[in-house]
């Protein structure tokens, strides 16, 4: 069980894993791998999205 809730909603497109790297298939000279990061739109690379606006009902 975890002990602390998170502060903030983790993104849903990233699932909290905002920046990855891709391997390409191909290698260095040294046999190392090439790879390309991305990064996530929808949070920047935060990880995180603000909260939403919930809607509150007033009145009757």
């Amino acid at each position: 069980m975890p002990q602390h809730a998170p502060s903030r909603p983790v993104c849903r497109n990233c699932d909290g894993f905002p920046t990855v790297a891709i391997t390409t298939g191909t290698h260095h000279r040294d046999g190392s791998r090439v790879t390309v990061r991305a990064t996530c739109r929808a949070c920047n690379g935060t990880g995180h999205t603000a909260p939403s606006a919930t809607l509150t009902r007033a009145g009757r």
